[in-house]
């Protein structure tokens, strides 16, 4: 069941906007996502947070400093996802624009899984660096920090993820939401952390007299990579990160990108002059994070800070194919999981799904998680065979469930049954024994249960109302693609009713429409459509352009039908 619930407005608040100078559409959107003034609206770079804001950049800042000017040998660390790949990038690019000797090292997710792992820390000692610098991952890593002091190797950690009560005994940790840190914009994506940090050291080296005789790199050539990080990571969009996407999509409409950006966009077959939030966590990010799930996230990073056109494009091609073969296996695990969940009662599901095929894909199970959320409305873990008895899980949630605070509360419950666990409220990731698995499967529909409300469990649709006739046209669609939309800051959903002219299935999943309303007709399309609608049909639509054959026409994209 489905409830569409309209976003509330207030009609002052949208004649204070309008009056300030935006679109009266625009006005009315922003008012229902909490804009109460035009100047919240201001995306320059000079209304972002200052970095010494940041607890402990400064001194992670300093650190840097001081190895950068002793010559020292850095190493980044990162993680196998697109926050995580483009972080690693955006601390390679800073740093050697710096004059650091930096390298990078990304665990093998199938061998050396998740993290600063006492065994990356061996394979990194063998690299013999003088510090390990942590993007995206660390904060959980106890005792990897605990290996590299017994190799004699500083640690300094940027991360954003949540930290368990103890932190591990690093040189700095820099994470804006370790405790004690004042930092507002809690939710920074791991590639927003390392920009952080990056602007620290600058402002360091500038305090130091160091651009006397060295060159001053502008950082804000990385924002095309951290615009792709947070999208991609699908961390709220709080105005510090709406101001930093807002710069990434700016520059990569200006043709002003990295050349592995550039590259992405091609393989995509998307114009990056008309760049959009959409295409960073719906095309780019995709084919990125396929290199990490499939194959090794170091083909990504490669194709992030090459400088060399031919090789990122050469790259980006490689990850469109790997992309393509991930999809192929989602759709094979998805037809399974399916075949799984009608052992189960799927008109009433449990308060928490937990899934488990030994033939599944250890790289594919987020997305497959993702999905079966998604047709279940309930938060999944979905977990396939790794090595030596051990099973690995990731998991998402729906609003209502904090999914770390849920394993913790499994991992007090039933103390040794999670091997490793970590994460955010909306996706997580758990390892555990197989023999543990129908175990952790009932405690966790037991938890979920408890901490989730009963209308928790009723997917609710959040509209903007309905949209006049007189918008439905591509100077619309086109102001609503320029805006910057994402987590925690929804793309405009309208919903209205329709008379059906027109309908026919294409490709045995997808609905084609030709809608009426009032004189006005209006192309329609639902992707995955579960049935067809009547003569009438209420609708819950985005505005969108379709272009075919070089031919541009505004669209509906149908997200509900009743």
């Amino acid at each position: 069941m489905t409830r569409l619930v309209s976003r509330n407005a207030a009609p002052r608040t949208v004649w204070q906007l309008e009056q300030q100078g935006l679109h009266p559409l625009l006005a009315r959107l922003y008012a229902a996502r909490g804009v109460t003034d035009k100047a919240e609206l201001d995306y320059e770079l000079k209304s972002l947070l200052p970095p010494a804001s940041l607890t402990h950049a400064t001194d992670a800042a300093q650190i840097l400093a001081d190895a950068i000017e002793a010559e020292a040998r850095l190493l980044i660390i990162g993680d196998y996802d697109c926050d995580g790949a483009t972080a690693t990038a955006v601390g390679l690019r800073a740093l050697k624009s710096l004059g650091a000797t930096v390298d990078f090292l990304v665990p093998d997710r199938f061998k050396l899984g998740y993290g600063l792992s006492p065994e990356i820390v061996d394979v990194a000692a063998s690299l013999s660096p003088d510090l390990i610098i942590t993007v995206d991952n660390g904060i959980a890593s106890l005792e990897g920090v605990a290996r590299a002091q017994e190799h004699g190797i500083a640690v300094l950690i940027t991360d954003h993820h949540l930290p368990a009560e103890t932190l591990p005994p690093a040189d700095c940790i820099v994470n804006p939401n370790q405790p004690g840190c004042d930092f507002p914009s809690k939710c920074i994506a791991g590639v927003g952390v390392m920009f952080y940090v990056a602007l620290a050291l600058r402002a360091e080296l500038r305090e130091r007299g160091y651009f006397n005789d060295h060159p001053e790199p502008n950082f804000a050539d990385l924002l095309d990579l951290v615009a792709l990080g947070t999208v991609a990571d699908v961390v709220k969009l709080d105005r510090n990160n709406r101001i930093l996407v807002s710069q990434g999509l700016k520059r990569m409409r200006a043709g002003r990108m990295q050349p592995g950006i550039a590259a992405l966009f091609k393989a995509a077959g998307r114009d990056p002059k008309r760049a959009s939030a959409f295409d960073l966590g719906f095309l780019l990010g995709p084919r990125l994070n396929a290199a990490g799930r499939l194959a090794d996230m170091r083909l990504g990073i490669e194709c992030l800070s090459t400088d060399d056109p031919a090789r990122a494009l050469q790259i980006a091609q490689e990850l469109d194919n790997l992309n393509r073969e991930r999809r192929e296996i989602e759709s094979d695990m998805q037809d399974q999981a399916l075949v799984l969940l009608e052992a189960l009662n799927t008109d009433d599901p449990a308060p928490g799904v937990a899934l488990f095929d030994e033939s599944w894909h250890e790289g594919v199970v987020g997305i497959l998680a993702s999905r079966i959320k998604e047709k279940l409305h309930r938060p999944v873990f979905a977990f396939a065979a790794s090595e030596g008895g051990i099973i690995k899980g990731s998991g998402r949630s729906i609003p209502g469930l904090h999914l770390r605070d849920a394993l913790d509360l499994i991992a007090k419950r039933a103390p040794g049954i999670l091997v490793r666990f970590g994460g955010h409220a909306m996706a997580a990731g758990a390892t555990l024994r197989e023999g543990d698995f129908e175990r952790f499967q009932a405690l966790f529909a037991e938890v979920a249960g408890e901490l989730l409300d009963p209308a928790d469990l009723t997917r609710t649709l959040e509209t903007d109302g309905a949209l006049e006739t007189g918008y439905i046209s591509l100077d619309i669609a086109r102001l609503l693609e320029n805006e910057v939309w994402g987590q925690g800051f929804p793309a405009p959903l309208f919903v209205d009713e329709f008379e059906v002219e027109q309908q026919r299935v294409l490709k045995d999943k997808h609905l084609k429409l030709r809608l009426r309303k009032g004189n006005a007709r209006i192309d329609a399309i639902q992707f995955n459509f579960a049935r067809q609608p009547g003569d009438r049909t209420r609708a819950a639509f985005r505005l969108a352009i379709n272009e075919y054959m070089g031919v541009e026409s505004p669209q509906l994209m149908i997200e509900y039908l009743e």
